[in-house]
């Protein structure tokens, strides 16, 4: 698996391109101007891939912005989870709180449902159900592959705020705690925010997870 990553819009929010054998899916295109959208579209064809869908860890503004640019210019759907809807039903809402331009995303095509799995060329990848940060927040996780693509649930050095409509912070540990560090510390994170990490890392220096939640 190759996973080529952009970081795009005022919010500094990480795109992966995730590809395997020509099949590729992109996880939060959040791509917000047309030269942005333009590197997305140039990388897919100067790889030679066919995208498959779209592939929300979570529908906050800052993932979202490339999704109606994107469907439009491949020809292909989006996945979110079920709880996600009313976040991208909302997503002008959301624009407009934070005073910024939004082409509102398409309806989904389908949605991510925790415990099935999605197929990326050869690879496999478990759709786990990561909520806390936001109500559906999902994350994919590649067994073989050693990584999980976590959203805003992990960072390098912190986690995802708990402030927003609908987040809650023992959420967000139990999800933490119960879906990503038992995945092993080998394991890269991909978040949605900042460099790469580990759980390793994050598990014995992140200072919110110096205690275990009760």
């Amino acid at each position: 698996m190759t996973i080529q990553s952009f970081t795009f819009n005022p919010f500094g929010t990480n795109c992966y391109i995730c590809h395997d054998g020509g099949g590729a899916v992109i996880v939060d295109p959040s791509s917000s101007a047309q030269h942005e959208h333009q590197a997305v579209l140039d990388y897919i064809d100067r790889e030679g891939l066919t995208v498959s869908e779209l592939l929300l860890t979570h529908a906050h503004l800052d993932h979202i912005f490339g999704c109606k640019a994107m469907a439009e210019a491949l020809g292909v759907g989006l996945r979110v989870h079920r709880d996600e809807k009313p976040l991208l039903d909302a997503a002008g809402l959301q624009a407009q709180m934070f005073g910024v331009p939004l082409d509102e995303p398409p309806e989904p095509s389908g949605w991510l449902i925790p415990g099935e799995q999605v197929q990326v060329g050869g690879a496999t990848w478990d759709i786990l159900f990561t909520p806390g940060h936001s109500p559906g927040s999902v994350s994919f996780y590649d067994a073989a592959g050693g990584y999980v693509i976590a959203g805003d649930v992990l960072f390098a050095g912190s986690i995802g705020r708990t402030d927003l409509m609908g987040a809650s912070l023992p959420v967000l540990m139990a999800s933490i705690y119960q879906q990503l560090l038992p995945l092993g510390d080998e394991v890269r994170v991909l978040p949605g925010h900042g460099p790469e990490t580990t759980i390793r890392r994050e598990r014995m220096s992140n200072p919110f997870l110096e205690e275990a939640p009760a």
